[in-house]
């Protein structure tokens, strides 16, 4: 892993982790479902149309196409709907730990499901992952959190992992930033629809929903998931995904400093231990990958 690589993977932890505070911020001023379809038809315009500018073509391998109805359902629409959904009653920082479990749902479902052998290391790193998870959430719900937003933030961790295992592939062929736009318009229509089927519209335009909207549009929205691609085609899924290990530290200390979310210090031992608990796993990953 060369320090491009490094700086690529620090880059992508540190927006998709703060991708949690601006989404705290824009639901508390406008409807979650209509305007993170908004964002992923914005995302999409600039994404596709700066992808023709440098030559990309429509012209997609079958695997790629996958991706982009796969990771634009479950990804987008799922995923990061049911989160905004659920930061409408719990804090950022626990919705972006729940979140940073993904890795672990992944090698739990690739051992238990996909019988993938998993080394004495791996199986320590789940159990000390879920341990980390299981401390926080002890702690969470003794303190009163919403019960309905943690199971949305839960349900949405397991569809990114859906997503996640079923992308085998999508980084190859080029054409990455066409991929990029064209599954956020997946997202944008399946959220539209949700929207208009379930909630009211209410936008107060707001400095800090517009900054916070402007900033999820274009860092997490479009230029994370391109990182993201970009990364996993340089140096493969497993070394890419060691960088997940991060996303607990980042998403609790962003949402610390923007809104002023406050840690106990269960908090901070569970997601010290969820951490380690993903580089374990991550590490066992990489040991055995050629």
């Amino acid at each position: 892993m060369d320090f491009r690589a490094i700086l690529m993977g620090l880059a992508f932890a540190f927006i998709w982790s703060s991708a949690f505070t601006s989404a705290r911020i824009i639901v508390a001023d406008a409807s979650p479902l209509a305007s993170l379809s908004c964002r992923f038809f914005l995302s999409g315009l600039i994404g596709v149309a700066i992808a023709r500018a440098i030559g990309q073509s429509w012209s997609l391998t079958a695997a790629q196409w996958r991706a982009v109805v796969i990771f634009g359902l479950c990804q987008n629409a799922i995923y990061l709907g049911l989160n905004f959904v659920a930061m409408q009653t719990i804090e950022a920082s626990f919705a972006s730990i729940i979140a940073s479990t993904m890795p672990l749902i992944v090698a739990f479902a690739l051992w238990t499901i996909y019988k993938e052998r998993l080394s004495n290391l791996g199986v320590f790193g789940l159990i000390l992952g879920f341990a980390g998870v299981f401390v926080i959430m002890q702690a969470r719900l003794t303190a009163g959190v919403d019960p309905m937003g943690v199971i949305l933030c839960v349900v949405g961790a397991i569809a990114l992992s859906v997503a996640t295992l079923m992308m085998r592939g999508a980084s190859s062929g080029g054409n990455l930033l066409m991929i990029v736009g064209l599954q956020m318009f997946v997202g944008s229509f399946t959220l539209a629809i949700a929207s208009a089927a379930t909630e009211t519209l209410r936008v107060t335009l707001t400095p800090h929903l517009i900054a916070a909207f402007a900033y999820t549009t274009l860092f997490p929205g479009l230029l994370a998931t391109w990182i993201w691609f970009t990364l996993v085609q340089r140096i493969g899924a497993v070394k890419a995904a060691t960088f997940h290990f991060l996303n607990p530290f980042f998403g609790v200390a962003v949402a610390a400093v923007l809104l002023g979310e406050q840690l106990s210090l269960q908090d901070v031992i569970g997601v010290g231990i969820i951490m380690l608990g993903i580089l374990a796993v991550q590490s066992a990953k990489a040991q055995k990958s050629p």
